[in-house]
């Protein structure tokens, strides 16, 4: 139910991997795996309306990259969308699109909110809703996965911790969907460009609001903090909590959804973690690495550089897949296979050096929690339709996951 067509390398040359369909329909698994071997940092043609960027495929060079800032910024834009359309106005002012010591000093005012300590009372909060959701979609018998389950999951956590109100949350989630054009094959730039102003607004108006004192959320932590000497306007409070929402949402649902389809088509680990063979943390990190929802990053080469040996010029747009290198066979044993007990497992999710992910203890700890309550509450699952992929170059994953669950 979840067959995709297989590209062969011989089609790289007319393959444009910033198409969202490519990675919606097709398996690009050999393509990834020709690029490592024989063309590890690839050239992707310029079409009639976007510029060409380069395509760094193994871990070794991913890692080379994200771990560099200064040869490699991501004040131009960090996925193609904004890259290929000449960059982001946000830049500088948001913090994944920062570099130097203003991404160091607004790293460190959010590391506040999101250290494991602070994040214990949201923790608590996911495991609840976990349980809630997976109760009520045993009762029913059936379910969209995707939708019933995970899509209920991170956006609450995040909402709490921006201190969104309930009434609001159905809509922000819908916004964020529509932001990132990654449900539907026919969404269109005009559409995630609506829904990213309307979020940006939402946001603006909380931020003024969380100004007045009397919060202790993310945005009034934001309000009432300095970086570098000097106090975030409401235009910098306004793009962080955007980037929060979009960055903490989409990720960890898609990963969710991924595991529910990947435990379904992999019954031998489904069984090992019923068994209690394969640990809760390990299998997080596996499935981390099976799901890689975010499939790139971008930056731009400042200065005329190399990567892997390769020349890169400066200005050039650089993309690393976070897809291929989570199997690059000189890193993973038998990448292929699914082992939830896979130990170690350097996998790139969620990036690397300076631009690891912020709320990667959350992901983790929402992903623990319902992988741990499919273990506990869940007996078996049957998928009663096809998955529907979302589209996107830069989402990886099913919108809908439709499925019946029998209770343990």
């Amino acid at each position: 139910m979840t067959t995709r067509r297989t590209i062969a390398p011989e089609e790289l040359e007319t393959l444009d991997l910033a198409d969202p369909r490519v990675h919606a329909e097709t398996d690009l698994s050999a393509v990834w795996r020709h690029l490592r071997q024989r063309r590890p940092v690839h050239r992707n043609p310029a079409t009639d309306t976007a510029p060409a960027f380069w395509v760094v495929t193994r871990h070794a060079d991913v890692t080379a990259v994200y771990r560099d800032s200064v040869r490699f910024t991501s004040e131009g834009g960090n996925v193609l969308e904004t890259l290929l359309a000449g960059g982001d106005t946000a830049a500088g002012r948001m913090l994944p699109i920062t570099d130097g010591d203003k991404h160091a000093g607004l790293r460190r005012v959010l590391m506040s909110a999101f250290s494991p300590r602070a994040l214990d009372p949201i923790v608590a909060s996911v495991r609840r809703t976990v349980k809630r959701l997976l109760e009520e979609a045993l009762d029913k018998g059936s379910c969209d996965f995707a939708a019933d389950v995970a899509a209920r999951i991170p956006l609450g956590a995040i909402c709490d911790l921006l201190g969104v109100p309930d009434r609001d949350r159905a809509h922000v989630l819908s916004l964020t969907s529509s932001a990132l054009g990654s449900h539907d094959a026919d969404s269109t730039p005009a559409d995630a460009w609506i829904a990213k102003n309307e979020i940006l607004l939402y946001f603006a108006e909380l931020a003024r609001d969380r100004r007045e004192g009397g919060h202790s959320d993310v945005i009034a932590l934001l309000a009432r903090s300095e970086v570098n000497g000097l106090p975030l306007d409401d235009d910098e409070i306004m793009l962080n909590c955007y980037s929060l929402i979009l960055g903490g949402d989409e990720t960890a649902r898609l990963s969710m959804a991924g595991a529910a389809l990947a435990l379904l088509e992999h019954p031998g680990q489904w069984q090992a973690l019923k068994r209690g063979d394969a640990p809760i943390d390990t299998a997080v990190e596996e499935i981390l690495r099976w799901t890689t929802p975010a499939l790139h990053a971008g930056r731009t080469a400042t200065t005329d550089t190399e990567i892997g040996g390769h020349p890169v010029r400066a200005g050039d747009i650089v993309t690393v897949w976070n897809a291929s290198a989570n199997h690059d066979e000189l890193v993973f044993d038998a990448p292929g296979e699914l082992r939830l007990d896979r130990t170690p497992n350097k996998h790139v999710t969620f990036a690397y050096g300076p631009h690891f992910c912020l709320g990667a203890h959350l992901a983790r700890a929402e992903l623990g929690a319902v992988l741990a309550g499919l273990r506990d509450l869940v007996a078996e699952m049957e998928q009663t339709g096809p998955a529907r992929p979302v589209h996107s170059n830069f989402l990886s994953g099913f919108g809908v996951l439709p499925l019946t669950l029998k209770a343990a």
